[in-house]
């Protein structure tokens, strides 16, 4: 699931070298003691365009914060705090000189930093305009942020938690050990983590969610979502549009969405609060649908399905099975539906109940059957149990 990181072999050390400027350092480095650790913080700025593209590779954590221009105008700056264990002042001092940084420019609104790593830690902060359209980040190891950001954003991290929040662009993330948390981002959201959680609060454009081992939760999404995880529960508050997801084991829970729910679940519930239809196939656990519209096509080997149909809106043909529990249909008065239910393993006619008189009930072999219009008719609704009790109700 996690890529391999393209961008730190893409950089040449002589188109580097060839496009190095000039930074003003703004004091001379010290170095000072912070526990078990001798401390040097390097800083520096650079005027830049608005349209800058920034392009960053490192070693370590990276922190990125959108600035408005200042008073001399737009400026990129940067302060890399390397840490260092070692005996004395004298050793510090030759581990800290291993420490590298290089701002380069490429064409005309191109920019490159790069931080090369010695033996210790290099925590890297860069404040740039916040109308840059593209940023990049590349860390081989760390943590990566960034906030205020009105452009798109690439961040990747060998080994690290992401972090995002004020973004009005489209950002794509992938980590190799760690969670990824959203605040509000405007744009699309592509995330993707090999072992961590993900957690969003308001995405405007589409959401891609992927995690090999995590929960995903997201509360605001205006447009499809896709989540997927291999072991973990998936919560979708609200959803503009339509909702996929799916889990190797863990609970699904949709509160609303506007488009249809597609869910698979290879060992646990789900759960749907509103939805204009639903698609759900669950290998072990119960199926609880709520104000539901459209088309219903649900199946689960092991578990009861409850279904309450939504009052006003158009139903399309649809089904219901299960192969061990109780099927629930909660039919409001004004919508028309033509049951056909069946019953195996059926031992009695109690086996369907129906609180609709037009509803027709019989035994015919080893099953219960059941047909017949409710409210004058309509779409067909096919119900298949086994070994349960299946329930034809009016809504109260």
């Amino acid at each position: 699931m996690f890529k391999a990181m393209t961008i730190c072999t893409t950089l040449r050390p002589a188109l580097l070298v060839s496009g190095f400027l000039s930074i003003a350092l703004a004091a001379e480095p010290v170095l000072t003691r912070e526990g078990k650790y001798w401390v040097e913080v390097r800083s520096g700025s650079e005027s830049v365009a608005p349209s800058t593209r920034l392009r960053i590779v490192s070693r370590g954590p990276v922190t990125i914060n959108g600035t408005l221009n200042g008073v001399s105008g737009p400026e990129l700056s940067y302060a890399l705090k390397i840490r260092v264990k070692a005996a004395s002042v004298e050793e510090a001092r030759l581990l800290v000189k291993r420490f590298n940084v290089r701002l380069a420019k490429q064409g005309g609104n191109s920019m490159y930093l790069v931080v090369q790593r010695g033996d210790g830690m290099a925590d890297l902060q860069v404040k740039l305009p916040r109308t840059a359209p593209e940023t990049t980040i590349a860390t081989t190891e760390g943590a990566v942020a960034f906030y205020d950001l009105d452009g798109a954003v690439e961040a990747e991290t060998g080994g690290g938690a992401v972090t995002a929040d004020r973004i009005k662009g489209n950002i794509v993330v992938r980590t190799a050990g760690g969670d990824i948390t959203l605040g509000a981002v405007e744009g699309n959201a592509k995330c993707t983590t090999a072992g961590g959680k993900i957690t969003a609060g308001l995405v405007r454009g589409e959401a891609t969610f992927e995690t090999g081992g995590g929960d995903i939760s997201a509360q605001e999404v205006h447009r499809l979502v896709h989540a997927t995880t291999m072991a973990g529960s998936i919560r979708i508050h609200s959803a503009g549009s339509a909702v996929i997801a799916s889990t190797g084991g863990g609970p699904i829970d949709v509160g609303q969405a506007r488009g249809v729910v597609t869910a698979r679940n290879s060992g646990g519930p789900v759960k749907v609060g509103s939805a204009e239809g639903v698609r759900c196939e669950d290998a072990g656990g119960g199926v609880n649908l709520d104000n539901i519209s459209g088309s219903v096509r649900v199946s689960t080997a092991i578990g009861s399905i409850i279904a309450s149909l939504l009052a006003g809106k158009p139903m399309s043909d649809s089904f219901l099975s299960t192969g061990g529990g109780d099927i629930t249909v909660i039919i409001p008065s004004n919508l028309g539906v033509t049951i056909r239910a069946q019953n195996e393993l059926a031992g009695n006619i109690r086996r369907i109940v129906s609180d609709f008189p037009g509803i027709s009930v019989r035994v015919e072999g080893g099953q219960v059957v059941a047909e017949g219009p409710v409210n004058g008719g309509g779409p067909i609704l096919r119900i298949s149990g086994a070994g349960g009790t299946i329930f034809i109700k009016r809504q109260r």
